[in-house]
């Protein structure tokens, strides 16, 4: 069995990467079609709308790095459901502070972005919107070995916690699995991993437990032979997850492609639930590299689909609309997060997907 440190390694292509937790901007990895955006501008959109009769060319952000966890764009476009919906797709990977300006200034057509992230950025006047969930139960979590005898929110007090840093939505996660048992921060010993090495110091028992997402950190730490505990913020309040971001004047101006784009990628995360392997397959395809270890990869999707639903939704991709008020509630408690005042309304359609 591989030591954790290397498990590490290997499934980082893996990792759930936004503004909470990454480094710095990475290069983008078109995975087909045309290259990539350049830097963000007030000019017109990178891909222009089709002649008639011509597949409507539409850019997509992915997260930071290509990831068995976007197995469901890999299989749509390789299963041809974008093409039958009349669309040219092509795929950049750019972390989330950055995809989200360029998808605002119309740079990239459509992204995946936490809805923690587009509060602050519409509360700015980034004039983007949320228009699918993705991740229906909140990913970012707090893990750590069960052998340390956290078993929920309240056992945290007083112990030693690693994080990546102070920002971005585990750190929003964090605080608010604290404020549901009357903690904060300061109840607890923080210590910084900049380098993301807060698993390893689970792993090593540097710290009691870590930030992390359900379906990255929790799977390497059980590979390993080690039983993990996980705490997720939705059992205590809800956070929107990641999910389909997209301009206003992308909205309006590709509002039918934007539809069939929604569309043809819930149908295949749809075949992903009914059989994973298709999913792993179009992924391996796309990103060679995560044959290397297609049963770390497999797991990881399992993990993935496990958080696609949230419970008491009807269908994947619903947005819960009471969830959103209470993020902005809690967001605007924190304060500085939320500088001028958003409504559900400014942030989430809901005309492609049901809402709840």
């Amino acid at each position: 069995m591989r030591p954790f440190r290397q498990l590490i390694a290997i499934a980082a292509v893996a990792t759930l990467v936004s503004a909470c937790s990454t480094g710095g901007p990475s290069t983008p990895v078109p995975t087909s079609g045309p290259p990539s955006a350049g830097p963000a501008s007030d000019g017109p959109p990178s891909s222009p709308p089709a002649s008639a009769g011509e597949p409507t060319p539409l850019i997509v952000g992915l997260g930071f790095i290509p990831s068995v966890q976007f197995a469901q764009f890999y299989l749509a476009d390789q299963a041809g459901y974008y093409d039958e919906e009349g669309l040219d797709v092509s795929f950049l990977n750019e972390i989330d502070a950055n995809l989200v300006p360029k998808v605002g200034q119309g740079q990239v057509d459509l992204g995946m972005s936490d809805g923690t992230s587009v509060i602050p950025a519409v509360s700015q006047g980034i004039p983007v919107r949320y228009i699918a969930t993705v991740y229906g139960q909140f990913p970012s979590i707090v893990f750590g070995k069960a052998s340390s005898g956290i078993a929920s929110a309240a056992d945290l007090e007083g112990k030693k916690l690693g994080i990546p840093g102070r920002f971005g939505s585990s750190w929003i996660m964090l605080q608010a699995l604290l404020d549901s048992v009357g903690l904060t921060p300061e109840d607890l010993e923080i210590v910084e991993y900049p380098d993301f090495g807060q698993g390893a110091a689970v792993a090593q028992d540097a710290v009691d437990a870590a930030t992390g997402f359900a379906n990255n950190e929790p799977v390497q730490l059980e590979r390993t032979g080690t039983e993990a505990f996980v705490l997720h913020v939705d059992d205590v309040t809800a956070l929107p997850g990641p999910g389909l971001i997209v301009s206003n004047a992308t909205l309006e101006s590709k509002h039918d492609a934007v539809e069939d784009f929604v569309r043809a990628t819930l149908r295949a995360m749809d075949e992903i639930v009914a059989d994973p392997s298709k999913g792993l397959d179009a992924a391996i395809a796309a990103v060679p590299e995560l044959g290397q270890d297609r049963e770390l990869q497999a797991e990881i999707l399992d993990a993935t689909v496990a958080v696609w639903q949230a419970p008491g939704t009807e269908a994947l991709g619903e947005i819960d609309l009471e969830g959103w008020q209470d993020s902005i509630d809690f967001m605007t408690e924190l304060g500085g997060l939320v500088p001028n005042p958003v409504t559900v309304d400014q942030l989430v359609s809901e005309e492609f997907v049901g809402g709840s």
